[in-house]
């Protein structure tokens, strides 16, 4: 781990991207065997536990009790709603499509902190707004009537779901200290996250239930722990080692690039494909969530419109 962290904050980023990209691609090919909740439960267990592990290696403090409901809370509504909707969505959409839809999310903190926190909306990020739900609705093919095989409207619906729990998640822990270290914040959502998923899955639903563990073969069962250690703890993990060298804003900018890896490795290893409709919808998401970074780095605000879901609290 500490040669890891002697690699440059850049390579370290992009290292994270690529690690969030392909493990969206490797949930997909999981959810054909594995229900949703489920899946939620292999990935974020031991993820949870490496979290933790990592923390006590740290020799960091633990953050001040009062603080941690709040943590428990933000921990339930992501990654626990939060990707609980956001694999639900992913067994019914493609793999290329939930990685663009979830390139929106800076441009939904930005209205919600225009909502909730009365942070100033010039015409110019508004103008970047209308410009990403367009490319949005571009995306999610909703200007064919959702004809692609792969794009059910439920499954769109529950995606952007989940991104707006990831988005209010961001808006509503700016309450919180700063002074409390990345790692541990992190490690407490996720094990908050980790029982939102267990309840659900004791409760059964049809998707997911007690039974499915029993019946998983051990080959799943490590493709799903892989899945969760890949996406949750250690793209977290090259995160927050190269948020000790850079300012959250520029690492922000990185995220950019998560949907060239989902794309790509959807093509390579699911043989997914855009539209041409799709891919023009991908540019202008990309295009909008750029000038935001640009515009977040000349003005400050908003602070958090970067920022991976669930990795760093303000």
């Amino acid at each position: 781990m500490r040669t890891f962290t002697r690699l440059s904050p850049a390579v370290l980023l992009v290292l994270a991207c690529a690690l969030w990209g392909s493990a969206t691609v490797l949930s997909k090919a999981l959810l054909a065997s594995i229900p949703a909740v489920t899946l939620l439960v292999l990935q974020l267990a031991p993820s949870a536990a490496a979290l933790w592990l990592a923390f006590s290696f740290s020799r960091e403090r633990v953050g001040s009790p009062r603080l941690v409901l709040p943590l428990i809370l933000l921990g339930l509504l992501n990654p626990g709603i939060s990707y609980t909707l956001s694999l639900m969505g992913l067994a019914r959409i493609s793999a290329s499509v939930s990685t663009l839809l979830w390139a929106a999310e800076p441009l939904m903190i930005l209205g919600l902190a225009a909502v909730f926190l009365r942070e100033p909306v010039t015409p110019r990020l508004l103008a970047v707004m209308l410009a990403g739900m367009f490319g949005v609705s571009l995306v999610s093919d909703a200007w064919s009537g959702f004809q692609g095989n792969e794009n059910d409207p439920a499954g769109i619906l529950l995606l952007l779901g989940a991104v707006l729990c990831c988005a209010f998640y961001t808006v509503f822990s700016r309450r919180l200290s700063e002074s409390l270290d990345p790692l541990f914040i992190v490690a407490v959502q996720q094990t908050a996250g980790l029982g939102w998923a267990v309840a659900l899955l004791l409760w059964g639903t049809s998707h997911g239930g007690p039974s499915d563990l029993a019946r998983l073969s051990p080959g799943l069962a490590a493709a799903a722990a892989l899945s969760g250690l890949l996406y949750y703890a250690a793209a977290y993990w090259l995160y927050i080692a190269a948020l000790r060298s850079v300012p959250a804003a520029v690492a922000g900018s990185y995220f950019n690039v998560i949907p060239v890896f989902g794309v790509t490795f959807a093509f390579v290893f699911l043989g997914e494909r855009l539209s041409a409709v799709q891919w023009a919808g991908a540019a202008v998401i990309l295009a909008a969530v750029f000038e935001l970074v640009r515009l977040t780095r000349d003005s400050g605000h908003p602070r958090d419109a970067g920022r991976p879901r669930g990795a760093r609290v303000t």
